[in-house]
């Protein structure tokens, strides 16, 4: 194939980049990249406008608005059939965008985001405010930032670029999105599996989802899959244990009444070995063994990922069972983990009030890796319970779904690949990522589909205080909003 360079047009930002010579010239691509930052601060202002809506599907808080916003953006950004698809939850979203082109990609959205407590934030979680980061630059700041709102919005102003310069998208595109993603996805199956919605799915060649995929040191992961999650609830009460009292009573009384929160406690304790590692019977016999090639890949991620950076982001000094560098990064892609989220029991205000609780309530994750199943997993769970005398403790689970993977030889990652690299970047390729997303919807039967992220751009926080998504980088190495878009026309062009 014969190649060209050419720059990112005159007062776009960024270095010259390669691109093949298909059925389109590399110089139509420079007309969009102007349009990109021409509409910077109305695309800017689009996301803004989407953080500021709160959608939190935990608490039914402002989904229905969050779901007709999600729907007018995609309408604005060309897609021609934009429906609604009910579920026995929160709604989801089923949009296509006919191009008349010979290639149809899938996109993944959610429109929903984690909880809050704004006094634990510096600016508040709903004003998407701008903010300067040292050694980063300008970021937008706000509940939904980076997970998911920002890396959608900036694939959004890709197709506004693309239409604003006159040019014809290069592939046909299919979208889903949900809003439960952040409760484990219990209805995300009823969405896809609508025949409609099957069939427009079975037309694409893979599907993915946007991303802000640098780290702070400007490197780039493309993960041939994710984990699978459970999410549940332990409920220990004298309901169902036939011990304790019906009510909240005094202390006192803990000489003669038996305590439901030292059960759930109790039960707790034997999920685990006294160094914290899963001992859920029979959790690892489905477990499949690293392979070479992806033992291959994690030698690589250790040689080039810093782990005195990870270790700062996550606020950590050494790694679970003092594990190696190597070994951590393995651990995180095919470890399967047993996790407490929060424990909620009796009084947690100010002082004490001398109760014992008749009920407490422990909400866990389970992270599954290639070959386990959630629906496995699950009853391994209530078995073991059962089988160390616990059998009364309620397991409620509120969503999950099992471990995807994709094959790094589909055209999906390595046009993927192949767009980094031209950015400067080469990936480093992971087996999987230690995060859940619902994948598996797609790349399981009937679908089959290759599936994962893509974007430049960085942001970080998620599920956390002061999560934020890169607009103007003063760090060279990261790319800032407008590159980030850029990076999904090349996508688009390069997937074409």
């Amino acid at each position: 194939m014969m190649r060209r360079t050419f720059l990112h047009g005159a007062a776009a930002v960024g270095a010259a980049a390669m691109l093949p010579r298909r059925a389109w010239a590399a110089a139509d691509l420079v007309p969009i990249y102007q349009q990109v930052e021409k509409r910077r601060d109305e695309a800017l202002a689009r996301l803004q406008e989407w953080i500021r809506q709160p959608t939190i599907a935990a608490e039914s808080r402002g989904i229905t608005e969050g779901r007709d916003l999600a729907m007018r953006l995609l309408r604005d950004a060309g897609f021609g059939k934009v429906e609604s698809v009910s579920t026995d939850g929160h709604p989801g979203i089923f949009a296509t965008l006919d191009a008349g082109a010979p290639r149809t990609i899938g996109l993944y959205f959610m429109y929903d985001v984690k909880q809050v407590d704004p006094r634990e934030w510096s600016s508040p979680p709903w004003d998407a405010r701008l903010v300067d980061l040292p050694r980063l630059g300008k970021v937008v700041m706000g509940r939904g930032a980076v997970n998911q709102k920002g890396p959608e919005a900036t694939f959004l102003a890709a197709l506004h670029a693309i239409r604003g310069a006159g040019k014809k998208l290069p592939v046909n595109l299919v979208l889903v999105a949900e809003g439960e993603e952040e409760i484990g996805s219990p209805h995300f199956p009823q969405i896809v599996s609508q025949p409609a919605v099957r069939a427009a799915l079975k037309r694409c060649e893979g599907i993915f989802m946007p991303s802000a995929g640098q780290g702070t040191d400007g490197s780039v992961t493309i993960a041939l899959g994710a984990k699978g999650v459970i999410e549940c609830e332990l409920v220990s009460s004298a309901d169902t244990w036939g011990r304790g009292p019906s009510k909240d009573v005094h202390s006192s009384n803990r000489a003669r009444v038996d305590s439901p929160a030292w059960h759930l406690v109790q039960a707790l304790s034997s999920l685990v070995t006294p160094a914290g590692e899963p001992a859920i019977e029979g959790l690892f016999d489905k477990v499949r063994p690293v392979g070479d090639r992806d033992r291959g890949y994690l030698d690589d991620a250790a040689r080039r990922l810093d782990e005195a950076s990870a270790k700062q982001s996550l606020g950590v000094e050494r790694w679970a069972r003092d594990a190696s560098w190597r070994q951590a990064l393995e651990d995180l892609a095919s470890r399967p983990t047993v996790n407490i989220e929060g424990l909620v029991g009796g009084y947690t205000g100010p002082g004490g009030m001398t109760i014992l609780p008749h009920r407490a309530v422990a909400k866990l994750d389970l992270r599954l890796v290639p070959d386990m199943t959630a629906a496995d997993t699950l009853a391994k769970l209530k078995a073991h319970l059962a089988g160390h005398g616990f059998g009364d403790i309620e397991v409620k689970m509120t969503g999950g779904y099992d471990p995807n993977s994709t094959a790094p030889d589909s055209r999906l990652i390595r046009a993927q690949a192949r767009v980094y690299e031209r950015a400067g970047i080469k990936p480093i390729m992971m087996p999987r990522s230690g995060g859940s997303w619902p994948g598996y919807v797609f790349t399981g039967e009937p679908l089959k589909l290759a599936a994962g992220h893509f974007g430049l751009g960085h942001g970080l926080r998620a599920h956390a205080p002061d999560e934020y998504y890169l607009i103007e980088s003063s760090d060279p190495r990261l790319h800032g909003f407008d590159a980030a878009v850029r990076s999904h026309v090349d996508y688009l062009f390069e997937l074409a």
